[in-house]
C-alpha cells in the first residue's frame, strides 16, 4: 500500500509518500513561505502554496520513484490550520483523487506529527508533548483516542517566540541555520530577568509573558529578554509535564512539532528525562516542522483501518482537535 501525503496547514506546501514496509517513509519534499516583513498573511500563504504545489509534486513522485498511477490513496491534512491555505491543499487533493480514481483520507494535522513522531523515534507508549507554532498540547493515547492533560490556554508557545522575535525586529527569517532566533538572541550573554510564570492545573498560559517580555524592552538588553522569556517559557511546560508524569506513570516522553528542534528544550527535557528516569524520545529534525510525510504515513495508517472520505464531504476544519480523532489503529 502506498499513500501521498499533502499537508497545507500553515506556511508549508509539502509533500511525502509512505509506504506500509520498510523504509516507511519513500520521499519528503516541501517548500516554506518566508514573508520578507511581517507575520504571515493568509491570502500570501494561499498564493505561495498554489504556485509551488505542482512543482512539490512532481519532486516527491521523483524523490519516490513512482508516479500518480502507482499511489494508491490520496492523504490530506484537512486541520486544524489557517482556512485558505487548508482549501489550496484540499483542492489539489481532491483533483488527484478524480482524475486518478484514489480515495481519499483524511488527516488531522496534529495526529500525522504525533505519528511521524512514534515511527521516528520508536516510542511504544509515551506522553507526548506536541509543540509546534500553532499547539501546546500535553498528551498520550488511551481508550481509542489521544487524550489531553494539558494545554496552553491562549497563544502556543512556538508562536509566542514567532511573534516575540517579530515584534522586536529579530525576525524574519525565524530559523537560522536550524536554530530559532530567539536561541541565537538568548545564547548572548543572556541573564533572567522578571518575567510572567503562569501554569494553571496542567495547562500554560503565554499571552501574559508575551506582553510583558514586549514592554520589558524598554527597560532591558534584548539578550536579557529573551533569555528570561525562552527559559520561563520552557519552565512552564516542563512543570505541566512532571504533573502529568506523575499522573500517568509514563515511561517515555515523545516530544514532536517545529519546537522540538530547539537546543535549549533538548537541554531541558534531557534533565527531566534524568529526573525521572524516563527516556526521552524527540522527533528528528528533518520531521519536526510541517511536512508531507506525517500526512501521507498518517494516512496509511488510517486507510488501513478503513477510514476515508468521499469527496462532497472533505470540507476543511481550522479547529479540529487532536481529541476529536477516533484512532482504531491503536487499539
Amino acid at each position: 500500500m502506498i499513500t501521498l501525503g499533502i499537508e497545507s496547514t500553515a506556511h508549508t506546501f509539502g509533500v511525502g509518500i509512505a509506504t506500509d514496509n520498510e523504509p516507511f517513509i519513500l520521499s519528503n519534499v516541501k517548500d516554506t513561505y518566508v514573508p520578507k516583513s511581517g507575520g504571515m498573511k493568509p491570502t500570501d500563504l494561499a498564493r505561495h502554496h498554489a504556485l509551488v504545489a505542482a512543482d512539490i509534486i512532481r519532486k516527491s513522485l521523483d524523490e519516490a520513484k513512482l508516479t500518480l498511477k502507482d499511489i494508491d490513496y490520496i492523504s490530506i491534512s484537512l486541520g486544524p490550520g489557517i482556512g485558505p491555505a487548508l482549501r489550496v491543499g484540499a483542492v489539489i487533493a481532491r483533483a488527484l483523487s478524480l482524475k486518478y480514481d484514489k480515495k481519499l483520507v483524511p488527516v488531522n494535522h496534529g495526529i500525522g506529527h504525533i505519528e511521524i513522531g512514534y515511527l521516528s523515534t520508536k516510542a511504544i507508549d509515551p506522553l507526548i508533548l506536541y509543540l509546534s507554532g500553532g499547539n501546546t498540547i500535553i498528551t498520550t493515547f488511551y481508550n481509542g483516542r489521544f487524550r489531553i492533560f494539558g494545554e496552553t490556554l491562549d497563544i502556543a508557545l512556538g508562536n509566542m517566540m514567532d511573534v516575540f522575535v517579530r515584534e522586536s525586529g529579530l525576525a524574519p527569517p525565524y530559523v537560522i541555520n536550524g536554530k530559532h532566533v530567539i536561541d541565537i538572541c538568548a545564547d548572548e550573554n543572556g541573564k533572567l530577568i522578571d518575567l510572567p510564570y503562569v501554569v494553571k492545573g496542567q495547562d500554560m498560559s503565554y499571552s501574559g509573558l508575551l506582553t510583558a517580555a514586549l514592554r520589558a524592552r524598554k527597560k532591558y538588553n534584548i539578550h536579557d529578554i529573551c533569555y528570561s522569556i525562552r527559559e520561563i517559557a520552557f519552565d512552564m511546560l516542563l512543570e505541566a509535564t512532571e504533573r502529568a508524569l506523575a499522573l500517568t506513570s509514563k515511561k517515555e516522553i515523545l516530544v514532536v512539532g517545529g519546537v522540538a528542534a530547539s537546543v535549549s528544550l533538548r537541554k531541558k527535557m534531557k534533565e527531566l528525562g534524568d529526573d525521572w528516569g524516563v527516556e526521552i524520545k524527540i522527533v528528528p529534525p528533518n520531521y519536526s516542522g510541517d511536512n508531507g510525510a506525517m500526512i501521507a504515513y498518517a494516512g496509511l495508517l488510517a486507510a488501513k483501518s478503513g477510514i476515508y472520505i468521499p469527496i462532497e464531504e472533505s470540507v476543511i476544519r481550522p479547529r479540529w482537535r487532536i481529541d476529536e480523532v477516533s484512532i482504531p489503529w491503536r487499539n
